[in-house]
Formats: structure tokens, sequence, C-alpha cells
């Protein structure tokens, strides 16, 4: 059953609540006044009845069949089309989640099609009942109780990405690797949301430019500009939270490059570290290495070997090995080697 609720209205109130589109187009015929049909996900059948009892426009009808519309107003005749984008964050997933709303309303009618499970439009319904004088003023009080409903349910959500934000400029210092991710999700939920609340500031103002000339009641222009009120403060909050995650974005960055940059210095530090011991070792085992070659060559015990029957060739030999060592400790250590 894709009717939520179809009522007729007459004077701001209900007289009959037919359940069926047929009943709903008879009962108008019968008593006049206004009708409001409230559905859910219709199927074809259902919205080319509306489109032949009411005249839409082929185009309409194929945006509301497709769904998946950009927020928009457009008028047919004598007869508005509005997309809305309503929107709601859950607190257990730390998500945004975006709805779509199509409306039609037309001089004696009002037809709002709900494509997912938010916003609540019975909750819009008993507003309304509640305030005759307001319905009496015809379809143009419902298409204001629609958009004040969804403008509102805006706040809840631009208050969830703040504390989100919050959160995330807290966790940029702690090093956590996630929050690069993080900060990239919550732009794509930020940037959804602006598309669905940047239109609604030239689709209410040309709602009022228009006042005048389809003759809407003063009272509710007044509505309607407290509603575009409401709206320019979440587009506001809205921006401003983008701004901020790319500020978040920016200094993440600057932060990793900062850690990169300082493992880079320690990297170097420690290879510098390691060069100076290598020095050290080399130069060690240089000034260990003369006595040893030496002492090689005077171990040979070659036959023909003046030295080996000098007197002087034994202090000569522990001589010329002190100093090849200490002669190689004097160049390195001028060096800096050791």
């Amino acid at each position: 059953m894709t009717i939520v609720d179809s009522a007729v209205y007459v004077d701001g109130l209900r007289v009959e609540r037919p359940e069926s589109l047929e009943g709903t187009f008879a009962t108008m015929n019968r008593c006049g006044g206004m009708a409001w049909i409230g559905l859910y996900r219709p199927d074809t059948v259902e919205i080319d009845s509306l489109a032949t009892e009411f005249g839409l426009h082929h185009l309409a009808v194929e945006d509301t069949v497709a769904a998946h519309q950009r927020p928009k107003l457009e008028r047919y005749d004598d007869t508005l089309f509005v997309v809305l984008r309503p929107a709601r964050y859950l607190d257990d997933v730390e998500k945004v989640e975006f709805g779509e709303v199509h409306v039609f309303v037309g001089p004696d009618f009002v037809v709002t099609i709900r494509h997912a499970e938010s916003p609540d439009l019975a909750q819009v319904r008993r507003r309304l009942e509640r305030d005759p004088d307001l319905l009496r003023l015809g379809p143009e009080s419902v298409l204001y109780a629609v958009l004040d409903q969804i403008v509102d349910d805006y706040l809840p959500v631009a208050a969830g990405l703040e504390n989100d934000i919050d959160e995330i400029e807290n966790q940029m210092f702690t090093g956590d690797p996630a929050v690069a991710k993080r900060i990239y999700d919550l732009s794509g939920e930020v940037i959804d949301l602006q598309r669905a609340t940047h239109p609604l500031i030239a689709m209410l103002e040309a709602l009022g430019r228009g006042s005048d000339k389809y003759h809407v009641d003063l009272e509710l222009q007044r509505h309607l500009r407290d509603v575009l009120d409401h709206a320019l403060r979440i587009v506001e909050r809205v921006d401003s939270s983008r701004a901020h995650l790319q500020t978040a974005l920016s200094v993440h960055a600057t932060l990793v490059a900062q850690r990169q940059n300082e493992e880079m210095r320690r990297l170097t530090l420690t290879s510098l570290d390691q060069s100076e011991e290598v020095k050290k070792i080399s130069s060690w085992a240089a000034i260990l290495f003369a006595p040893t070659l030496v002492g090689g060559i005077y171990g040979m015990n070659f036959d023909v070997m003046p030295e080996l029957d000098w007197r002087f060739g034994y202090p000569v030999a522990i001589g010329l090995m002190l100093a090849t060592s200490v002669t190689l400790y004097l160049i390195f250590k001028r060096q800096r080697w050791l």
C-alpha cells in the first residue's frame, strides 16, 4: 500500500479520508475543497492516475518515476513541482542519511511523494490539522509546512557534523592514521548536505518573488521568509563545516609531513652516527694493520734477508711498527675519524 494518507480539506478542516485515489477524486468532485495525497514510493500506475486527474506535466512525472533528482523548483502552468532532499543524522553510526521528497502543488491539490523513510510527513499533516487557519490558506500552506519541517530537520544534522569535526580536530594530534579516512568520509557527507541545502535559497526566493503574481496570502509569505532565514543559517553552518574540514585536511597533511621530516631527520642522524662508528673502526683497523704488515714481512724467514742478521734489526722493526701506527693515529685524529 503506497498511499500513506489521503484527505480532502474544506475551509481548513478534514471532511473525509478516502481509502483510494479514486475515492479522493470523487470526494473532491462532490465536496470541492483541497486534496492532500501522501504517497510512499508509488508505482507507475498510481503516478499515471494522478497525472491524468490533475494534469501533471509529463516531464515532472518522468522525474517522479525515475527519482534520484537534485533539489529544484519548477512551474508548469498553474502547478508547482518541487524536489527536496531531507536528511537525518544517525547517532549510532555517525552518518548522514539522505531522503527524497517530491511535491506537486496545484490550485486545489497537493501530492507529496516520499522515496525514503524520512521525513515524517505525517507529523507535518498533524501540525497543519491543528492549525485550520493556516491550512485554509490553500495548497501553498502545505508546501510551506513541508519546507519548514525539512529545513528544521537539517539543524540536528548540522550539529552532528559539527560535533564530528570537533572530534577530528582532537584526533589529528594523536597521530591516529585513521583520521585521514574519517576526514575524507565526513567531507563527502558535508558536500552532499551542501547539495541538498544550497538550492533551497534560490527556491524560497523564487517562491517569494512569485507570491504577488500567484496571490499567495501575506501571512504565508511571512512564514516562507522565516523558512528562508532558517535555510540561510543552515547553509552558513554547512559552508563553515566544509571550510573547517578543508583546514583540518591541510593541518593533517602538515602534521604528517612534519612527522615524516622528523623520522627522516632521525634516520639521517642514525646514519651519521653509524658512519662515525665505521670511521673509528676503519681507523683502528688501519692502525693495527701496519704493525701486522711489518711483522708479517719479518715473519717470512727468508734466507737472504739482511735484517735478520743485523744487530739493530729487531729494534728497527719495532720502531717502524710504532712509527707507522702513531703516524696513522695522528692522521686519523686530524681528520676527526678518532
